[in-house]
């Protein structure tokens, strides 16, 4: 295995967040409505997380450092990861595990339809990261995964529906994800400076 250390520290860092804010609810330190609260923040744990794995590409093209891509698929993983416990978080704790009423969240809340075709994106994407669906796909695997770019596109959207009382975080979160599309510019990315070597690496992953 390549880079064990920093996968590690990859997944340590992954998990960690989950564990802390579940550590939070159960101290009640997450205030009068803890169950909302995590719902919020499985659902930008996750953006951030597709954010990460996408900073990736552009990392080792700066550094020469085939590390980052080395840990791209597991981070690209990390975020369907956190995609399904918002989820889970928003059935428990919004429904109630009331499957009656999730037909009718569906009809009052479009943004929750924008959601969950994010998650279907990821879930295409997560199944076949692995290196049977890449020799299978071929040519087409990596088209596949540039679906990445649209699941960033509908998780923005998503955010943006519930938060568009107050965008300064969305902004953040908008401004990132757009400057990390730029780089993928063919006539843009050839300009990225290399501070490293320029050795390319072929590994399996997630998302581009």
């Amino acid at each position: 295995m390549r880079y064990p250390l920093f996968r590690f520290a990859a997944f340590l860092l992954a998990c960690v967040w989950p564990l802390y804010w579940l550590a939070q609810a159960v101290l009640d330190a997450l205030g009068p409505d803890p169950g909302k609260v995590l719902v919020d923040r499985m659902g930008q744990g996750a953006l951030v997380m597709l954010l990460v794995t996408l900073c990736m590409t552009p990392l080792q093209k700066l550094t020469g450092w085939s590390g980052w891509i080395v840990v791209r698929r597991q981070l690209g993983l990390w975020c369907f990861a956190y995609v399904l416990m918002h989820l889970c978080a928003y059935l428990f704790f919004i429904l109630g595990l009331d499957w009656g009423q999730l037909g009718v969240e569906l009809r009052k809340r479009p943004y929750i339809i924008v959601g969950s075709l994010a998650l279907v994106g990821l879930l295409a994407l997560a199944v076949t990261s692995n290196r049977y669906s890449q020799r299978r796909l071929g040519a087409r695997w990596k088209k596949l995964h540039q679906l990445v770019y649209v699941i960033l596109g509908l998780g923005l959207l998503h955010f943006l529906w519930i938060v568009r009382a107050d965008l300064k975080e969305w902004t953040v979160y908008a401004v990132i994800g757009g400057l990390l599309m730029l780089l993928r510019v063919p006539s843009i990315e050839k300009r990225i400076p290399r501070l490293g070597g320029r050795k390319r690496v072929s590994v399996t992953k997630v998302s581009n």
